[in-house]
This record gives structure tokens, sequence and C-alpha cells, in this order.
């Protein structure tokens, strides 16, 4: 879809690719066992609240998905069990108002056979628009070898997977908060892993949307992409990706824009990925009312041209979400 196609869509409203759903049971579940997200307190989350909020900001469609730490806590059936009661409650959501949300299944990985089973399912019968995967699943990350038959399955599927931080594998910092940095430093090990192990050439018809505008990837790009060439080189490895191939890949992903949009951040952004790889996103209720709304008021005020807009609200999703566009 090209820009001049998408100026008439921006009236219909935005869609809101970075958007978290807490079932209240999930989140009872979370309470019980003492897990956070990220440092982060669970927020609650309800339907009206949430149209609420979408109605303040122009977003006609939330595209639900769930937040760090997934389900699975140490247990593989446990997992599996809350993922679907997770994405059954997504199904509800949408069955009822499938004109405010679409969903991300939730995959219970690294719990494999889980995740392949409960993908044909939320595909399947439930309707989910595509996969939430985290950048890394209990220190896996998704480049793995033991995740490549779920990766082929999604490439099969021609499947959008929705790509959003984890715990970093490592111990906080006193006094910061992991989600204040580490999740951006997570998505862009990420978007490293999987290109630099060939998992986003091997699965061209995966599309991977990355969190929070990619972290700083836009800003570090050339800088990742030149220095895994050096390291390839003093390594002495007769078969790699060089600079270019590296900053490719790295650019194979889309974005979306939740947390992303002062002038400078969306300007690299933009001049990094292209205008047809960025996607709209708050990042909702994780990050609170406020925040979000001072993020979506800073892209508001961007002095951006009518079909690019429209391109970010609602053209570059609708492409990658069919069922959201009709």
């Amino acid at each position: 879809m090209l820009l001049n196609e998408v100026d008439t869509m921006s009236e219909q409203g935005r869609i809101d690719t970075h958007h978290h759903v807490v079932p209240p049971a999930y989140r009872d579940w979370l309470a019980r066992r003492g897990v956070a997200a990220g440092g982060m307190p669970i927020p609650a989350w309800d339907a009206a609240t949430d149209i609420a909020f979408m109605d303040r900001h122009g977003i006609a469609t939330g595209v639900l998905s769930l937040s760090t730490p997934g389900t699975h806590l140490g247990d593989d059936e446990e997992a599996l069990t809350w993922a679907r009661k997770v994405n059954d409650h997504c199904a509800e959501t949408v069955k009822d108002r499938p004109d405010r949300f679409g969903f991300f299944a939730t995959l219970p990985l690294p719990h494999l056979d889980g995740a392949l089973s409960e993908t044909a399912r939320a595909l399947d019968e439930l309707g989910a628009d595509g996969i939430v995967l985290l950048t890394n699943h209990r220190d896996t990350y998704l480049g793995d070898a033991a995740f490549e038959p779920l990766m082929a399955e999604l490439d099969r599927r021609g499947a959008t997977v929705f790509v959003h931080p984890s715990q970093l594998p490592a111990q906080p910092v006193p006094g910061l908060p992991p989600y204040a940095a580490d999740f951006l430093l997570d998505t862009v090990r990420a978007a490293m892993n999987l290109t630099v192990s060939g998992t986003v050439r091997r699965h061209p018809s995966i599309r991977f949307v990355l969190s929070h505008g990619g972290g700083f990837l836009p800003y570090a790009a050339h800088r990742i992409s030149q220095s895994l060439q050096h390291h390839q080189q003093v390594l002495g490895a007769r078969e790699g990706m060089d600079h270019d191939a590296v900053l490719a890949g790295l650019q194979s992903f889309h974005f979306d824009t939740a947390l992303s949009t002062t002038p400078q951040t969306l300007a690299a952004l933009l001049s990094f990925a292209g205008p047809e790889r960025v996607l709209f996103g708050s990042d909702f209720p994780y990050a609170s009312p406020q925040m979000s709304s001072y993020f979506i008021e800073q892209y508001d005020a961007q002095p951006l041209d009518g079909a690019l807009r429209a391109a970010i609200d609602r053209g570059n999703a609708a492409r990658l979400l069919p069922r959201l566009a009709r």
C-alpha cells in the first residue's frame, strides 16, 4: 500500500498496535506470585476504561497484547493453561467489540510444543490478528535454534508478530527501573539476534513489529552493523554477514511509535525505517494515561504531511492486519 493510497484512511481512526490487555484473573495470578513487569506494577484493565482512553486520542482499534512476563513462570503446563485463558479472554473481548479491538495471541514459550498448538488454535479458531512474542523467553532470544520450528510455522502462515521487551538477562542497576532503559536494550538485542541468526532471512513472510520505536536501534544501527562485521573479522570467520547485510536485516523490521514520538526520536525512526514500516502505538495501560497522552501529544504536534500521518495512524497497520482494514 503506497502513501497516496492511505490519505483518506486517517478519518477512520488510528489502529494502535502497541496496546495491552490485563485480564483480571491473570493480574491476580501474578500478584499471588509476587511478579511485576520489568519492575513495573501490573496495572488494572477493563474494556470500558480502555475505550474511553482510545476515544480521547482518536484510536479506532486497539490490538490487545500481553506484556512481560507473559505466562511462563517456570512450568510448561501452567504457562499453556494461562496462555489459553488470556487468548480466550482476548477473543471474547474482540467478539463483544470487533470494531474497537483486535488481538495478538500469547504463546507459552519456551514451551515449544505448547506454543505450536496455541498458535494453531489462536489463529485458526479464535481469529487472532497475529502473535505476540517476548524479546527473550526465560533468557532464550527469539533467533535461537530452539525456536526454529515455531518461526517456520509463523513464516508459513505469513504471520504478523509483535515483539515486546522482556526482563533483560542481567541484574538491574539499583535505583534504575528496568522498564526505563533495559527494555530498550532487550529490543535491540532481539533485533540483532534475529538478524545475525538468519531468522529474518530464512523466514521473510513473518512481519516482525518491534516495540518502542525499536529501542535505540535506529540511532545505533550503523554502529551495530559495523561492529558485528568487525567481530567476525577478528574471529577469522569465513562466512557471515557483512555491514550491508546486517543493516538490511535490521531495516526489515516494522516499528511502533509507543513512547517514541519526540521530534528527535521520530525523525531518526522515520529516516531509518522508512514511512511504510512505522505503526502507531500508545503502550496503554502499562504506560500511564498521562505518559501515553504525553507521547501522543508529541506525535500530534509533529509537522507530518497528511499521507505520512495517515500511513502511521492506520494505513501501515491495515496492510499487516487485514481484518482491521475493513
